[in-house]
């Protein structure tokens, strides 16, 4: 899953949860079998360790995405379906039409935008320079929270630098396994002159042992456009890892080794 990127018109969030040269904690991460609840440190550490290992196991993916983007000042909208496809080695991220039903400003303006911006990304970001970590970020403490059925350890986020593709906001940690399951908040930084804020919630789930984004709903301010709303659903997931393992069987031998 991925930076946080925009497009020019309007932007939804591009999260990366890892670094290029993951560094090992030697945890035993869970894959099979659930955690006893952890305490807040703990659940943190847990994260960082799951992101390097999917760093290091994750070879690619492909999933069914659908993105609906409004205009409410202007009442347009629109809808695609795409089959995206990740990988990792090379860094590559492509989308295949399905079918798109709606306005053509909305798809030239707005949803293709948002796709080149992420596949821009892909191609040309570095993953450790947005990733979640400590150089990037300060993390405090907020309390619990559930999310989606899942309890989770809320943390308010602050980047240490105003720059593309960190945000200000909150993370929910699962206190049993250390995934995420939830982020939200505003992007640092304007992703261009059009735009002048960008709201957004992205929530995760697991699939075979991995963390990957499952919906994100933004909301941006646009200079010329006014608001944009834009939802993105993310479905059928196939998970590749290197040396066509089960990802799950990936994360285990990972931690074992550690």
């Amino acid at each position: 899953m991925a930076g946080i990127t925009c497009a020019q018109t309007i932007g939804a969030p591009v999260l990366s949860l890892v670094t290029e040269n993951p560094p090992s904690s030697g945890l035993s991460l869970p894959v099979s079998a659930p955690l006893p609840r952890m305490a807040p440190e703990l659940a943190l550490k847990v994260f960082t360790e799951r992101s390097s290992v999917q760093a290091a196991s994750l070879a690619g993916y492909q999933d069914h995405t659908i993105i609906e983007a409004v205009l409410p000042d202007t009442r347009q909208k629109g809808k695609y379906e795409l089959l995206r496809t990740y990988t990792a080695d090379p860094r590559s991220l492509s989308y295949r039409s399905i079918r798109y039903t709606g306005d053509g400003f909305v798809k030239t303006n707005v949803i293709i935008r948002l796709l080149q911006s992420e596949v821009d990304h892909i191609d040309k970001g570095n993953p450790s320079d947005t990733a979640l970590t400590e150089q990037n970020y300060k993390f405090s403490y907020k309390g619990e929270e559930t999310v989606n059925g899942s309890l989770t350890h809320v943390f308010q986020v602050k980047p240490r630098h105003k720059k593309p593709g960190l945000f200000k906001g909150k993370i929910f940690v699962d206190a049993y396994t250390g995934s995420l399951c939830r982020m939200e908040g505003t992007l640092a930084k304007s992703p261009s002159f059009f735009v002048r804020k960008v709201e957004f919630v992205q929530d995760f789930a697991d699939v075979d042992g991995f963390t990957v984004p499952t919906m994100l709903r933004s909301t941006a301010k646009a200079r010329i456009i006014g608001r944009a709303i834009v939802t993105i659903l993310h479905k059928a997931y196939e998970v590749k890892t290197f040396g066509g393992t089960n990802a799950a069987d990936a994360l285990q031998t990972r931690a074992a080794a550690n």
